[in-house]
């Protein structure tokens, strides 16, 4: 809230207009909201002063490059209410504030209008009119000057009291007014606020993670990174957007965990990509096997060709043979007995794995340190990073590091890999993440997953928090995919693939891998301690590629923001519409086929009658506002296009 100025008795005069609730601010302006690269950026605001006064009000907003303010008229909308609109074209960050003044002169030709309406005599305010654009003229230049001192002459050479009214009424003199504001008793908001503006693909893509070294020709035989490049043509023909890495860097030597996270290694046993670091270096180096930084650069080279972005796995931990451990013993924490501490998440524990000490006494340089590892992978072309556990690291590490490295490369992407407690994934997207895992996992009936759409995108956290719907992880097997076989992969795809247009699999989602350890979310001979033999073949590719297609050719999917949720009257089937354009339906029993109906409100806008074509099956129906048929088997799925 802004009132600018001070009591009478201590300064004089006070600028009286009120400047409050000003959308978006996030935490008093402590932190910046998030827009893409082409977003129209609207920011409102009460506004408001004593008695019937007119005011004016100007958005201000700069990028953070420039010094100087642009500005855009703000326009009443209603019960004090103003708002106004500036196109994002850059992707950097922008600073927006509001300034507001009493507008004499709309206020003088207001009352002037009412009295003329009530047959009131005139002239009194006829002079106080021209009396206000007299003092305005010291204000107006060149050719606007000379043509409001000729309004001026003709008022003063006696003209009739319509004629005089017309000559300080009519629109080009409110224009020329509106051009040279007096401002002298303007109220400034005291905040200058912040908004990221990232590139596209931070609010709209598909992701494939895979595991380099499982992308070899033979069982048992360690992938190369070569071997991923001959994966592309056939993951660009899924059509993602992404392809994210698990760790790339030297795997641990000591304590490395065998087959299902077992405690000692075989001889053939690669350990775990997580545990980085052995005497061939650290984070800023490859796995030999993998093969070596040339190779990296054509994997990236190649991949780009197709259209697709590398996305590295930003894991801040270490083996206990990285070279840091060697080198800066003072990083890491430490037992009583002297001993450097390894992970634990009781009753989990991580004996492969060294925490680092983000509060050491050599924080500095450490922090330092870290910002250099992003730096280096920068350096070679990787503009997306998935941050690794980032909740387990300190907030002010992030917030620091994020815009240290965004002031110079605002087109890197931060994905936050954090299925932590609700307000600490919050917090992590405030300070800096760009994308955010959810809980969209863990969302399998109707009712969670209503609301939690609900909180995504009508709550705050619609300005800051975006949400990256991966079906599974390498950790994560849910139980909805254990049990409900190849329709729940079905389902769940649909959901993700249409509700949220950031969305993510993990390589072996398209063959339905389901056998998990009993009694958890984890896979059964986990790819994270042994290395399989991908082929990029399974049931389901023909439906992700239809799906991913579906997504870059229909706008309504690529966005969040315009969900609207329609009755179906089965807690089984839900339905959704986003825009007025993509109209789905989805079975959320994997189990039993489902009937129900989809209501199409009055109010989506809809002929009373129209035609909808189903994007997966090509199959078209007569739909109609109101009560519409649908039955679906276990685990279908309707994705309709509105064909008008």
């Amino acid at each position: 809230m802004a009132l600018l100025g001070a009591s009478p008795l201590l300064r004089g005069t006070v600028h009286a207009v009120w400047i409050a609730d000003v959308r978006p601010e996030l935490d008093g302006g402590r932190f910046p909201v998030k827009r893409v690269v082409g977003d129209a950026f609207e920011v409102s605001a009460d506004i408001l002063c004593e008695g019937h006064g007119a005011l004016a009000a100007v958005l201000l907003w700069r990028s953070v490059k420039d010094t100087g303010w642009q500005e855009v008229p703000m326009t009443h909308v209603g019960n004090d209410r103003w708002l106004a609109r500036f196109s994002l074209e850059e992707n950097t960050r922008y600073v927006y504030t509001i300034e507001a003044w009493p507008d004499a002169y709309r206020s003088w030709a207001a009352d002037l209008a009412k009295r003329r309406d009530a047959g009131m005599d005139t002239a009194s305010e006829l002079e106080e009119g021209a009396a206000l654009l007299r003092a305005s003229r010291p204000r107006v230049l060149g050719a606007d000057g000379e043509h409001l001192d000729a309004r001026l002459e003709a008022f003063r050479r006696g003209a009739s009291p319509e004629e005089r009214t017309r000559l300080l009424l009519d629109g080009e003199v409110a224009a020329l007014v509106d051009r040279y504001p007096d401002r002298s008793a303007a109220t400034r908001y005291p905040r200058e606020l912040e908004v990221v503006v990232d590139r596209p693909l931070a609010q709209c893509a598909a992701w494939y993670e895979l595991f380099p070294r499982s992308q070899g020709k033979l069982p048992g035989r360690h992938g190369t990174f070569r071997d991923v490049i001959e994966r592309l043509p056939d993951i660009a023909a899924m059509g993602f957007d992404v392809l994210y890495l698990t760790p790339i860097h030297p795997v641990g030597r000591t304590a490395r965990k065998g087959r299902n996270n077992a405690i000692g290694a075989g001889p053939d046993d690669p350990g775990s990509p997580w545990a980085i670091g052995n005497e061939r270096g650290g984070h800023k180096d490859v796995e030999p096997a993998l093969g070596t930084l040339d190779d990296f650069r054509a994997l990236a080279r190649a991949a780009r060709g197709h259209g697709i972005e590398i996305a590295l796995d930003y894991a801040l931990q270490c083996s206990p043979d990285h070279p840091y451990v060697r080198a800066h013993p003072e990083w890491f924490h430490r037992r009583p007995d002297g001993t450097i501490k390894y992970a634990e998440n009781p009753p989990k524990q991580y004996q492969d794995i060294y925490p680092l000490n983000f509060y050491c006494r050599d924080r500095e340089a450490l922090w330092e340190e870290l910002r250099t590892i992003l730096l280096f992978w920068i350096g070679e072309g990787v503009r997306i990073f998935r941050v690794d556990n980032p909740h387990t690291k300190p907030l002010p590490f992030w917030a620091w590091v994020i815009r240290e490295v965004q002031a110079v490369h605002p087109d890197v992407i931060f994905l936050a890999e954090a299925f932590t407690r609700p307000k600490l994934m919050q917090a992590l997207a405030k300070v800096g993440f760009t994308q955010s895992y959810t809980y969209f996992t863990w969302r399998n009936f109707k009712d969670e997953l209503t609301a939690y759409l609900q909180e995504l995108t009508q709550s705050e956290l619609a300005e800051y928090f975006r949400g990256n719907f991966f079906t599974n992880t390498p950790d994560i097997l849910p139980p909805v995919l254990q049990h409900g076989g190849p329709p729940a992969f079905r389902m769940r795809l649909v959901l993700a693939a249409t509700l949220s247009p950031l969305y993510g699999i993990y390589s072996g989602y398209e063959l339905c891998e389901r056998v998990a350890v009993p009694g958890t979310e984890e896979y059964l001979d986990s790819e994270k301690y042994e290395i399989k033999k991908r082929t990029l073949e399974g049931p389901l590719l023909p439906m992700i590629a239809r799906l991913n297609a579906i997504r870059r050719e229909q706008p309504a999917l690529q966005h969040v923001d315009n969900l609207r949720w329609l009755e179906t009257e089965n807690d089984q089937l839900v339905a959704y519409a986003k825009a007025d354009r993509v109209i789905c339906v989805v079975n959320l029993d994997p189990f039993t086929g489902r009937e129900g109906v989809c209501v199409i409100p009055v109010s989506l806008g809809l002929p009373p009658a129209f035609e909808v074509r189903d994007l997966l099956t090509d199959d078209t129906f007569v739909w109609r506002a109101g009560r519409n048929y649908v039955g679906l088997g276990a685990g279908e799925s309707h994705v309709l296009e509105v064909v008008q």
